[in-house]
């Protein structure tokens, strides 16, 4: 069974609302259920704030603590899912990458930390912050439900409002992560998006600097610089978090996953996935039947 991709089009269908959508989280739980309720991802930008109630969200195979004041931002293309208490309140919005960049030509939405990497943890828990964002998220929703004039010009500034009140905070909780103020931030970049396009064919750090026409050594200072890892680190937790997508979707089909991430040889495969992952890939699929 392959895990579901899910466009911002079946959530809310219509002319006018085909790349933004709000709701309070116990409406969407509600009407989109089908949808949510199994691991999936997504093709555009998630943010999530948790008002009331417990639970546990899982993105790309880690686990959260749901709780008050819990804001959870996604990239397209991650996985999640979650277990949620029966009196869940909250705030849900998404909108696709075109959406934003419409608006901020100048601004990337990745130049935010919690979107910058996946290295890069997607959560906040707010604190005394939560009552102040909760009135934001509020007011996205009913110019999202209303019919004002300029009315995705207001919705823009405030998921803006939202996205930089957020780096504030996320800079002043995390010690690494911050990447928008780190020198290294273009490269490592450069290197996460070298990462994305070779990974299944090249492991080697050497490879990835010599592209980046810089030594291995110094690559090793930027990666450590900004995650804390070492290059292969970063190489590898990309292969990794692929394996795990790839067994959800085909569940027992192992020696399939570790040919198409580069490895012919399954024993050695399984015994790198146990030593990365803390777990053999049989008893990894065995959490997701």
């Amino acid at each position: 069974m392959k895990t579901a991709i899910l466009d911002i089009k079946q959530f809310e269908p219509g002319e006018n609302r085909k790349e933004f959508y709000a709701n309070t989280i116990e409406n969407h739980i509600i009407t989109n259920h089908r949808n949510i309720h199994k691991p999936h991802k997504h093709n555009f930008y998630l943010t999530v704030l948790f008002t009331q109630g417990t639970g546990i969200h899982e993105i790309d195979f880690t686990s959260y603590p749901v709780k008050p004041g819990s804001l959870f931002f996604l990239n397209p293309g991650q996985t999640h899912h979650w277990e949620l208490s029966e009196d869940i309140r909250g705030y849900i919005f998404f909108h696709t990458q075109t959406f934003y960049d419409l608006h901020y030509n100048r601004v990337k939405i990745n130049n935010y930390p919690f979107f910058y990497s996946v290295q890069n943890a997607p959560f906040l828990y707010l604190d005394d912050n939560a009552e102040n964002f909760s009135s934001v998220f509020n007011e996205i929703l009913v110019e999202y439900q209303g019919n004002a004039v300029l009315k995705t010009q207001k919705i823009i500034n405030l998921i803006d409002r939202i996205y930089i009140e957020s780096t504030r905070l996320y800079i002043d909780k995390n010690t690494t992560g911050p990447a928008i103020q780190s020198p290294y931030a273009l490269r490592f970049q450069e290197l996460e998006r070298l990462i994305e396009k070779h990974y299944k064919t090249e492991k080697s750090p050497s490879q990835y600097a010599e592209w980046l026409n810089v030594s291995p050594k110094h690559l090793n200072r930027i990666t450590q610089s900004m995650v804390g890892k070492t290059t292969s680190d970063v190489i590898l937790d990309r292969v990794f978090l692929e394996a795990k997508r790839e067994l959800v979707r085909f569940k027992n089909n192992f020696a399939e996953v570790a040919a198409q991430l580069g490895y012919d040889d399954y024993a050695y495969f399984s015994r790198l996935f146990k030593k990365k992952c803390g777990e053999t890939p049989s008893s990894f699929i065995n959490r997701y039947r």
